[in-house]
């Protein structure tokens, strides 16, 4: 039991990324490979300025903003300098290793010992049931710490999620919407599809960077290899998500990326939990990709089938 909470709980975590994945993919159609590389540049700002003595909501709010800063510049590439997505994504991709690098001094930055959101969580955890404190769930004997932890993961990803919500429904977030279904007709409206292009790319970084600092904190170190495969891993939840809650509205949309994270953490873990090699971890993911993105294709043409047969007879 208490390795299926840990899961939920990364996976929630990670819904962050599954977020920004959903902002530049299905937002605006942007194939941003700098997700891998914001990842890991929210996580080692948040880690070495936790490490310096910042307190820990400023540091991950500063690793926000770190990876709205790496989006906007693949935007700008884009939008400016006229560069494919997927290159400019790359090209930023490939230089934040280096600044990752230089951030942390070092390729892993461990936070044993300093003071996390995480760490206040279970201190509170300690004030409010005591130390060691367990209890029974679904008759599976579970560290109270655990549930917090999960509890204080799962409010803040509803309080994102609302704020997401509200922000694709004002002005600026309609126009990007717009942007992403049309921008011919949105530029016919006066609109600056280059701003809004630039703002999402960087907003959709910000929350992928903030996930980063976020499990850097929950994991307790920072690495500089931990951003490599997040993209996919984004894009599959937000994929299932989409499969799970087949509504296109804007808040089942986002609710599914968030379902569809912590579903995709869930079928890792039983993978693991079977005796899963590590080392395949990524080929397992992968495939899991390929059945998510298959599967509605299949379903469909199966529906089409059976209506088919139907009038038939």
């Amino acid at each position: 039991m208490s390795l299926l909470i840990g899961s939920i709980t990364i996976g929630i975590i990670l819904s962050l990324l599954a977020l920004g994945i959903f902002i530049s993919f299905r937002i605006f159609d942007f194939p941003d490979i700098t997700a891998e590389g914001a990842f890991t540049f929210g996580a080692a700002t948040a880690a070495s300025l936790i490490v310096a003595g910042m307190n820990p909501l400023l540091a991950s709010l500063i690793a926000f903003i770190a990876g709205m800063a790496a989006g906007a510049v693949t935007g700008v590439i884009h939008t400016r300098f006229k560069i494919n997505p997927l290159l400019a994504g790359i090209l930023v991709m490939t230089a934040l290793y280096s600044v990752n690098l230089h951030v942390m001094g070092r390729s892993n930055v461990p936070l044993l010992n300093k003071t996390t959101v995480f760490s206040w969580v279970e201190s509170f955890s300690v004030w409010m049931s005591g130390a060691d404190a367990r209890t029974m769930v679904l008759g599976w004997d579970v560290a109270v710490k655990d549930l917090w932890l999960l509890l204080f993961c799962l409010i803040a990803i509803v309080i994102f999620c609302i704020i997401l919500w509200w922000f694709f429904k004002t002005n600026i977030g309609t126009a990007m919407r717009a942007t992403g279904d049309n921008d011919q007709m949105i530029r016919a409206l006066g609109v600056n599809t280059k701003a809004m292009i630039i703002a999402g790319v960087a907003l959709s970084n910000g929350f992928i960077a903030l996930a980063g600092a976020m499990l850097a904190q929950y994991q307790g170190f920072a690495d500089v290899q931990m951003g490599i495969g997040m993209m996919v891993w984004g894009l599959a939840s937000v994929i299932i998500g989409e499969a799970i809650i087949n509504d296109n509205s804007l808040g089942f949309v986002i609710t599914g990326a968030v379902f569809g994270s912590v579903l995709f953490r869930l079928l890792v873990a039983i993978a693991l939990r079977w005796g899963l090699n590590p080392n395949d971890l990524k080929i397992i993911t992968a495939l899991f990709v390929f059945i998510a993105l298959i599967l509605p294709g299949i379903m469909k043409n199966k529906k089409k089938f059976t209506f088919k047969r139907k009038i038939h007879a």
